[in-house]
């Protein structure tokens, strides 16, 4: 028998689990949660949070390098790479205690150890050298997560070959480094080595970097980072790694017989599979597919006793989702007949290297696919007064717009802020806005928003200062 018995069981503390904890209880339920680790999960921990940390050191150092543009000089620039990751770590303590302190502040009880399905309408929770625990529940939030996956020939040994986690466990400065992966990770990591000094190659399987995101956008961050001093390879595909005592050597192909890249570690980036092993999903009847827990419209899965959000259930792979998915799936075992989902069409993508790279709907050939004819907006920030004056006039800002009805499909921001920016078109986006809301809606001058409103204008040939 149970030892206790909940509302609800969630088994995951990091943003779907503790978010879902904190809305069922606000909605009087009776919520616990299980954590093997820490709270927060990998994002707070070793994720967005402290690498979000490291990429504000990386562009602190890079505006000291062209301090002379505004006019300031100074000697002897430097850095303390033990001390820039040191402040990723204070960081991310600091907000997981936040959680922490928002558990207690929510009554919410917490079991510390791994959950495993023994028998049905219960969790047995594990931590090594205590006696398990055993915890009921009604109803149970699988919120695990993902780990990265495991490819042949690219084994992750924590020492030469590393993942995500490896990385933001680095002491000292590699001098070289290769990136197998050219998503967000990998760009942000890049961009953060090369910064201090790190010799950094990536390999992109994909015709181009950041292969989710508008191909227009995703070529201008390409050229960004080439002229940084990045190498970039597209189109190839890793055939192995070769390992010795002083270089890892990174073999692949692009139709062009067999190449290598060399650097003192490799940092695998190539995506992740859901964390479902040891939980004893086969014995209640959990479904799982393709590395991924297979869940309905509304995170149920094949058990009905048993919903599943977050990474643990397959792409769009991002804290935000996460965090949303929980609300609505909490709110659906509250209220199973006024459940809800969140609009997989609007969720917002950031990439924090600069220039940063956010965007949210559809890319212009995803629209085309879909049968749109379009109106495309476009706004360089090299033509804008506050990016001017800032320094910052790279890259720019597209709309897209359905033709016919004036609708916002999509948006993609590649410059200074983008990530911040974003929030706007997705606001714009919810309420279904068409051009002329976005170009009618005075924005404040001097602003880099007010790229934003020109490409509105550009996509009808109304923008002013262009």
């Amino acid at each position: 028998m149970p030892d206790t018995l909940f509302d609800v069981v969630i088994i995951g503390g990091g943003p779907g689990g503790y978010v879902a904890a904190i809305r069922a209880a606000q909605l009087g339920m009776k919520p616990a949660l299980v954590e093997r680790d820490k709270l927060g999960g990998v994002c707070l921990n070793w994720g967005c949070i402290p690498s979000k940390s490291l990429l504000k050191n990386a562009q602190i150092f890079n505006t000291f390098k062209h301090a002379g543009d505004f006019g300031i000089t100074f000697d002897n620039l430097g850095f303390d790479f033990a001390k820039v990751m040191k402040r990723s770590r204070t960081v991310s303590n600091r907000i997981v205690k936040g959680v922490e302190f928002l558990m207690k502040k929510n009554k919410i009880t917490l079991f510390e150890g791994s959950a495993a399905f023994e028998q049905k309408g219960a969790v047995t929770v594990s931590v090594k050298g205590k006696k398990p625990s055993t915890v009921g529940g009604k109803k149970f939030l699988l919120a695990t997560g993902a780990s990265p996956r495991k490819l042949p020939g690219l084994e992750i040994d924590g020492d030469n070959m590393i993942d995500s986690s490896g990385a933001l466990g680095l002491k000292k400065l590699p001098p070289t480094m290769v990136i197998v992966g050219g998503g967000a990770i990998g760009v942000e990591f890049a961009y953060f080595w090369n910064a201090f000094g790190c010799k950094v190659t990536i390999l992109e399987m994909m015709p181009h970097l950041l292969p989710v995101e508008d191909e227009e956008i995703a070529t201008i961050l390409q050229k960004s980072l080439i002229k940084s001093g990045i190498k970039v390879v597209t189109g190839a595909r890793v055939l192995g790694t070769e390992i010795s005592s002083d270089n890892v050597i990174v073999s692949y192909d692009r139709g062009k017989g067999t190449e290598t890249a060399v650097g003192d570690k490799c940092l695998v980036a190539v995506g992740v599979t859901g964390n479902t092993a040891g939980l004893g999903l086969e014995r209640i009847g959990v479904d799982v597919e393709k590395g991924f827990i297979k869940t309905g419209e509304h995170y149920q899965t094949s058990n009905p006793d048993v919903h599943a959000i977050g990474d643990v259930i397959g792409p769009p792979l991002l804290a935000h989702v996460a965090s949303h998915e929980a609300i609505y799936a909490i709110e659906g075992i509250h209220d199973p007949d006024h459940p809800g989902r969140i609009d997989y069409d609007s969720i917002p993508g950031c990439t924090y290297c600069q220039p940063q790279v956010a965007s949210i709907g559809l890319t212009e050939k995803a629209a085309r696919e879909r049968g749109h004819e379009l109106k495309i907006g476009r706004y360089p920030f090299r033509a804008l007064g506050k990016a001017i004056a800032a320094g910052e006039t790279e890259g720019m800002v597209k709309l897209i717009f359905d033709a016919r009805y004036g609708e916002l499909l999509g948006a993609h921001i590649v410059g200074s802020e983008a990530t911040e920016q974003i929030a706007e078109l997705g606001m714009a986006k919810a309420l279904e806005a068409t051009y002329k809301e976005i170009l009618g809606t005075v924005h404040a001058h001097p602003t880099l928003a007010e790229a934003v409103m020109e490409a509105a204008g550009d996509a009808y040939g109304e923008a002013i200062h262009l």
